[in-house]
C-alpha cells in the first residue's frame, strides 16, 4: 500500500529533506500529474520536489516518517504517536512550543502546538492580549493596528476519532511549519498564530486505530466484506461515553470540550478549521454551505469571508484535479458544532469533509481510494487554509473586531433585550446553566430589584439576568432564543437548544432595557452550594424532598451505605425545629434508626452521611423528631412506601443506538455516580437477570424474539423495564405498554422526484422543544409541576392508551415551544403520548418517548428518567 509519499513521487535523498517527506513532495501531484489516478503510485524521480516557495526543508526536525517508522498514509496513526510526534518537533524546532489543555475520560492528554516565527514566539503573550482587545475594546483598534497583527489559526483535526485522516494530516502540516524553508513558510509563521489541535478525541481514534490496525495484514484488502471495513459497535467515532463532540461545543460537558474551549477563548481566533469524514462515495467538501441554513445570529460579513477562503481552497483543489463541491448539503446553523461556533465568537469557520476511505484501501462508485489520498486532500486543504489566511489577514481581523463593535447595535434591534433566570425551584440546575453560559464568555449579574412576569415573580439573591446588550451578544441570543420561524425547513442538525428550557430553568424575557435590573456581576465562576441540613440532628428520620437536580444522586449513596429509604406517595407536613413545613410527594424519608444490621452497630454513621451527601450533592435535608405529622400521612402510613437500591443493567452493543446509550451511561455513571452494567443486546436471553432489577433500553433498540421472551418473564417476576425514545416501538410489539401509533399526514402528489426527499425531510421532527402535561402525581412525575419541556429528535408517536392511570404525560394541544415544526405535522404531535408507565406482572415497563438526556445538557428532564429508575417499583 502507497503511502502519501508515493502518492507525490519518490525523490532521492537530498541534503534539505529528513527522510522522504511527503511534504516536498506536492508540486509534482499538482502539475506533473495533474488530476492524477487515484491509488496509483507516482514513478521516482531524480530530484526532490518542492512546495511553491520552499526550498527546503531544516534537517535537524524529524519528519514524521523518520519519527514514527513509515510514511504517513500506511498505516493509521495512533494517538500517543501523534503526541510524542509533536513534543519532538517542540523540542527540536524554536518555531513550535507544545501545550496540554486538559485529559481525557481516559486519561489520554489533550495536547496543541502553537506555531509561528521565532520572533512571534519570544512576544507571544504580548501577541496574544493584543488579540484579545479585539473583543474586549474593539471600539479602542484602529485599522492602522490591524496592520500589524498577526492572524491566529486554530486547525482543529479529527473530533471524530473514525475520520482519521484528518489527524494524520496534522502531521505533515506539523513538520512542513517546523521545517519548511522559503518564502511561502516564512511568510505563514510571520502572519499567523497557528494553534494546531492534532487530534480532538484521542479516546475515539485510539478504539478505531486498535481495531482497523488489529484486523489488517500486511498487504491490505478493499474487500468490504473483510473485518478491517466493518467496525463494530460503537465504532471510533464517539468519545469514552459515546459522545458526539462535535455536538459538545455548546453544552461542553466533556473534558475534551471544556479544554478546547478553554482554549479556543484563551486565544480567540480570527480562522477555524474543523476536518471530517463523509461516504467514500463522495468527493470533498468546503463550506460556506446551504445559504438558507446559516444561523440568523451569524454576522453576514462572516459567511461571506467564508466563501472567499473556500475560494482559495477551490484553486488549490482544482490544482490537483480533486473534486469538490461547497453549497449543498451541510450548514451551519446549531452553535454546538466546530464549523459554527467559531462564526458566532468573531472567527470564519471552515468545515471540510473528505470521502472516507476508512481501511487503507476501500472499494468505491468512483474506484479505488486509498487512505494516502484521503489524507493528501486534508493537507492540501489545511495550506490553502493558510495561504487564504495570510491573503485575508486584515479582512479576518477586521471582521473579529467589527463584529464586537457591532454587539451593541444587535442586542439593541432584537425583541428580548435579556433573561431573568430563577434560582428558587432547583439551584443547582440554575447555577450548572450559569456555569455554561460562562465557559463561553456570557456575563450573568444578580438580580438588583424584584420583577413579576407571565412565569412568576423573580426575587433578589433568588435570581439572576442575562443581559443581551454584551460583547457576546450574538452567542447570548443563539443560546437563549425560542425560535419557531426559520428561512429554511432542513437541518444538518437540531433547530432549537434553547437552554433554559434545556436546564428546566424557570426564566423571563425582557423586552425593554434591563439595564434597571442588573446588580454586581457573578464570580467568573460559580460553584455549585445551597446544601444543608435544615433542623439539626435528626431524633426520628431526615427528608430529602425531590426536586434537587442531585437528590438521586444523594439517595443512592445513603442507600449503597446501608441506610434505610422509603417515598412518600402523597404530599405531608411534618414539624422542622417546630414549624411546619410542607413536603411534596417524591419526598424521601430515611429513618435514623432503621433495620439494616450496619445502622444498628453504628448509630451515629446516619447522622454523619447524611451532613456529607447534604454538602456533596447540594441538596436541603430536613429534620424531623417525631413520624406523626401534622398533615397525614404519617411518616410509617402504608403511602410511604420502600424503596430499594436500583441494580441497573443498560442495553448495549450491535443493534442499540450507541447515542442514547452513552447518554444514559454517562448521566448515571459519570455523574449521579450510580454503578451500570452494559448488557450485550444479543447475551441477553442467555444473562442472569436476576442480579438486576432495572433494564434501560434506549433509542432505536428491538430486541429479538429470544431476548424479547428473556425480558418479559423477568418483568412479570418483579423487574422494571424503561424504554427511551423509539424503544416505545419494541414494549408496544412486544406487550409491555398498550397504545397505537400515530402517523404523520402523508405527503401528497404530484412532487417532482428531486423534491421529494426535501419535501418528506420538511415533515421529520429532528430536534424540537415541546410542552408535555404532567400527571404530577404519578412516581415518575415526583419533584415537578405540571408541564415540563422536553427534547424529541424522531416522529413516533403514540396515541395514548385508555386505561386510566398509564398515560404520566402527553403532549400539550399548542405543543411547540421552540424549533421547528412542520405544520401538518402539530397535530399528530398535539395531544399525543409522551411517558407511558404500567404494571405487568409483578414488574412494571415505562416508555419515556422524548430523549431526556439528550446531550448531558437536558437537565431539565434527567429527573423524569432518574424517578422510573428509583421510583418504578411503586406503581
Amino acid at each position: 500500500m502507497n503511502g502519501v509519499r508515493a502518492l507525490w513521487g519518490s525523490p532521492r535523498p537530498s541534503p534539505n529533506l529528513v527522510g522522504p517527506s511527503a511534504l516536498c513532495l506536492l508540486t509534482f501531484f499538482m502539475f506533473a500529474m495533474p488530476g492524477g489516478v487515484r491509488g496509483q503510485a507516482s514513478p521516482p524521480l531524480a530530484a526532490p520536489l518542492l512546495l511553491p516557495g520552499v526550498t527546503g526543508y531544516d534537517a535537524s526536525i524529524p519528519s514524521p516518517e523518520a519519527l514514527l517508522g513509515g510514511e504517513v498514509g500506511t498505516r493509521h496513526l495512533r494517538p500517543d504517536e501523534l503526541v510524542t510526534y509533536l513534543r519532538q518537533v517542540a523540542a527540536a524546532s524554536p518555531r513550535v512550543l507544545m501545550g496540554e489543555h486538559g485529559l481525557t475520560y481516559q486519561g489520554r492528554p489533550l495536547v496543541h502546538a502553537i506555531i509561528s516565527s521565532p520572533e512571534n514566539l519570544t512576544r507571544l503573550e504580548e501577541i496574544r492580549m493584543a488579540n484579545l482587545r479585539l473583543s474586549d475594546v474593539p471600539q479602542q483598534i484602529s485599522d492602522g493596528e490591524l496592520d500589524v497583527m498577526p492572524l491566529v489559526a486554530y486547525m482543529g483535526y479529527s473530533v471524530h476519532g473514525n475520520e482519521a485522516s484528518g489527524s494524520d494530516a496534522s502531521s505533515l502540516v506539523l513538520h512542513h511549519l517546523a521545517a519548511g524553508e522559503g518564502p511561502a513558510v516564512e511568510e505563514v509563521l510571520r502572519n499567523v498564530v497557528v494553534i494546531l489541535d492534532p487530534s480532538i478525541n484521542p479516546d475515539g481514534r485510539a478504539r478505531f486505530v486498535e481495531w482497523v490496525t488489529g484486523n489488517r495484514g500486511r498487504v491490505a484488502t478493499s474487500d468490504p466484506a473483510d473485518r478491517e471495513h466493518n467496525e463494530p459497535w460503537p465504532g471510533g467515532r464517539t468519545n469514552h461515553y459515546l459522545f458526539d463532540l462535535n455536538r459538545d461545543w455548546l453544552p461542553a460537558a466533556h473534558p475534551e470540550s471544556r479544554g478546547r474551549l478553554e482554549l479556543f477563548h484563551r486565544w480567540r481566533p480570527q480562522l477555524h478549521t474543523d476536518f471530517h469524514e463523509m461516504g467514500g462515495d463522495a468527493s470533498f467538501f468546503f463550506q460556506p454551505g446551504v445559504p438558507s441554513r446559516n444561523n440568523p445570529n451569524t454576522p453576514l460579513s462572516t459567511v461571506e469571508l467564508t466563501g472567499r477562503v473556500g475560494e482559495y481552497h477551490a484553486r488549490a483543489l482544482d490544482r490537483i484535479g480533486q473534486l469538490y463541491y461547497s453549497r449543498e448539503q451541510f450548514d451551519d446553523f446549531y452553535y454546538g458544532k466546530g464549523s459554527t461556533y467559531p462564526d458566532v465568537n468573531g472567527a470564519v469557520g471552515i468545515l471540510f469533509e473528505q470521502a472516507s476511505s476508512r481501511s487503507l484501501l476501500a472499494e468505491t462508485s468512483r474506484g479505488l481510494l486509498p487512505y494516502a489520498f484521503t489524507v493528501r486532500n486534508q493537507f492540501v486543504a489545511s495550506l490553502s487554509t493558510l495561504e487564504a489566511g495570510v491573503a485575508l489577514r486584515l479582512e479576518l481581523l477586521a471582521n473579529h473586531r467589527d463584529q464586537y463593535l457591532g454587539a451593541s447595535a444587535f442586542a439593541q434591534a432584537q425583541p428580548v433585550r435579556g433573561w431573568v433566570l430563577s434560582l428558587e425551584e432547583d439551584r443547582t440546575r440554575a447555577q450548572a446553566l450559569i456555569q455554561m453560559l460562562q465557559r463561553h464568555r456570557i456575563r450573568v449579574h444578580s438580580l438588583a430589584t424584584e420583577v413579576a412576569g407571565p412565569t412568576g415573580t423573580f426575587r433578589p439573591g433568588e435570581a439572576v439576568v442575562v443581559p443581551l446588550d454584551q460583547p457576546q451578544a450574538r452567542l447570548v441570543n443563539g443560546i437563549m432564543e425560542r425560535r419557531t420561524t426559520f428561512q429554511d425547513s432542513l437541518f444538518y442538525d437540531v433547530s432549537t437548544w434553547t437552554a433554559s428550557l434545556a436546564y428546566g430553568v424557570r426564566d423571563l424575557e425582557v423586552t425593554q432595557d434591563p439595564s434597571g435590573l442588573l446588580g454586581a456581576p457573578l464570580a467568573e465562576r460559580v460553584e455549585l452550594d445551597g446544601g444543608a441540613v435544615v433542623g439539626g440532628r435528626a431524633e426520628y428520620a431526615y427528608l430529602l424532598p425531590p426536586h434537587h437536580y442531585f437528590s438521586h444522586r444523594a439517595l443512592h449513596t445513603l442507600q449503597s451505605r446501608g441506610a434505610q429509604t422509603l417515598v412518600a406517595t402523597r404530599p405531608f407536613q411534618a414539624q422542622v425545629q417546630g414549624t411546619p413545613h410542607d413536603f411534596p410527594r417524591g419526598t424521601v424519608v430515611i429513618p435514623v434508626k432503621g433495620r439494616v444490621e450496619t445502622l444498628a452497630s453504628r448509630p451515629d454513621s446516619i447522622h454523619a452521611w447524611v451532613a456529607e451527601v447534604a454538602r456533596l450533592d447540594h441538596v436541603r435535608i430536613y429534620s424531623v423528631g417525631t413520624g406523626l405529622n401534622a398533615v397525614e400521612p404519617d411518616l410509617g402510613s402504608p403511602g410511604v412506601v420502600p424503596i430499594h437500591q436500583p441494580q441497573v443493567a443498560l442495553l448495549a452493543g450491535s443493534g442499540t443506538n450507541s447515542g442514547m446509550v452513552g447518554e444514559t451511561w454517562h448521566l448515571m455513571n459519570e455523574r449521579m455516580g450510580i454503578p451500570v452494567s452494559l448488557l450485550d443486546l444479543g447475551s441477553v436471553g442467555g444473562a442472569d437477570l436476576s442480579r438486576y432489577n432495572t433494564v434501560v433500553v434506549a433509542g432505536s433498540a428491538s430486541p429479538g424474539a429470544g431476548e424479547t421472551e428473556a425480558l418479559l418473564e423477568w418483568v412479570r417476576q418483579g423487574g422494571r423495564i424503561i424504554t427511551l425514545g423509539p424503544a416505545v416501538n419494541w414494549a408496544l410489539r412486544a406487550g409491555l405498554l398498550e397504545g397505537e401509533l400515530r402517523s404523520p399526514p402523508e405527503l401528497e402528489g404530484p412532487v417532482l422526484w428531486e423534491d421529494v426527499s426535501t419535501r418528506s425531510g420538511a415533515r421529520t421532527v429532528g430536534g424540537t422543544i415541546f410542552r408535555v402535561v404532567l400527571d404530577s402525581t404519578h412516581p415518575v412525575a415526583y419533584g415537578y409541576g405540571d408541564e415540563v419541556s422536553v427534547f424529541r429528535n424522531h416522529n413516533t408517536f403514540v396515541e395514548p392508551p385508555s386505561a386510566l392511570g398509564t398515560v404520566v404525560g402527553r403532549y400539550a394541544d399548542a405543543p411547540l415551544l421552540s424549533g421547528y415544526l412542520h405544520a401538518e405535522v402539530e397535530s399528530t404531535v398535539a395531544g399525543s403520548a409522551s411517558i407511558l408507565a404500567r404494571r405487568v406482572g409483578r414488574g412494571a415497563a415505562i416508555a419515556l418517548l422524548d430523549n431526556p438526556n439528550f446531550r448531558a445538557f437536558w437537565y431539565g428532564t434527567n429527573g423524569l428518567f432518574l424517578n422510573a429508575v428509583f421510583f418504578g417499583g411503586v406503581l
